[in-house]
């Protein structure tokens, strides 16, 4: 009787476990999904959103439409696309231009005013992988379209280049951007890239959906986000922990000035502060008091041109 009842128990452990198990590894689909899939916007919706942003560009922003143009090109199989425009006066100064997590290139165009329009430069915008007019099936959050970034950086230089002046490129990141020009900097980039603005970038994709989870689910990290980032391993080649743009800037030789909003909670301030000490000289860190998340340029336009400018004069221009 007594072994009868032990062997009913432990089917019904066993039963348990084998639902528990279920139970998370249907979250760990679910939270993959929910993070990484692709959000589509029309050209229209992501103008839209602009004007709703930043509605201080929209004159130039209205100008520039018909004189934007469109490039492609071929990466790991994917279709990536990027709208351009040239400087009023020929120059090679370039900015290629990122935009963060389900945004679009149209996005980026308030900091592409800033440096069409103020700074005289050229301007490049792609839509990362999965985003925009580019195909792709899942969001890399920085670690895979850092390579991309790089393709981006050739297509600028073959398009904005003299014989007698060499290329020179800023990469400037928002966001989701911000943590792939990080991630980029760790690597051997093109002697054409002179330095790197990131604004409110993210440690790890681990710690920004750790956080995210915590705030919008109330979840702890054990054990959905190491069974989902198991999962993105083993569907993506890659893991929340290795997309970590703290480590990258370790490795970054290039300029950097670092800018984050001082009231950013999506993002959260303090992830700029390991990153900073992390990153070699030189380097530089404003903070944009009082805002959110990706709001510094619109909160503070001229203090955000004042940063950024001084930071070119030292560091981009020699």
């Amino acid at each position: 009787m007594k072994r009868s009842t032990s062997r009913r128990c432990l089917r019904w452990v066993e039963a348990l476990v084998a639902i528990a198990m279920l139970v998370v590894i249907a979250a760990s689909c679910y939270m993959l999904h929910y993070a990484l899939a692709p959000l589509r916007r029309t050209a229209d919706e992501a103008y839209s959103r602009l004007a709703e942003r930043s509605p201080e560009v929209m004159p130039w922003v209205e100008q520039a439409k018909s004189l934007l143009r469109d490039t492609v090109i071929d990466y790991d199989g994917e279709r990536l696309h990027a709208i351009y425009l040239p400087a009023d006066t020929p120059t090679t100064r370039t900015a290629v231009l990122v935009h963060g997590y389900k945004d679009c290139a149209i996005s980026m165009l308030h900091i592409g005013w800033l440096y069409h329009q103020r700074l005289g430069f050229n301007i490049l915008l792609p839509d990362l992988s999965a985003h925009g007019e580019s195909e792709g099936d899942h969001i890399g959050m920085g670690w895979h379209e850092r390579h991309e970034v790089e393709r981006w950086v050739e297509v600028a230089t073959s398009l904005w280049h003299a014989d007698s002046v060499p290329p020179r490129v800023v990469l400037h990141g928002i966001s989701m951007g911000a943590a792939t020009v990080m991630a980029a900097s760790g690597d051997s980039l093109p002697e054409s890239v002179r330095c790197i603005v990131e604004d409110c970038g993210y440690t790890s994709a681990w710690d920004e959906f750790a956080g995210q989870m915590h705030e919008q689910f109330g979840l702890s990290e054990f054990p959905l986000m190491y069974t989902t980032s198991a999962l993105c391993r083993l569907r993506y080649d890659w893991s929340f922990g290795e997309a970590s743009p703290l480590q990258q800037v370790a490795r970054c030789q290039l300029p950097m000035p670092f800018i984050h909003g001082g009231s950013d909670t999506l993002a959260p301030t303090a992830m700029v502060h390991p990153r900073y000490a992390a990153k070699p000289e030189p380097k530089q860190l404003w903070i944009a008091p009082g805002s959110a998340h990706a709001r510094s340029f619109t909160d503070h336009p001229q203090d955000y041109e004042r940063v950024l400018r001084a930071f070119l004069d030292k560091h981009f221009y020699n």
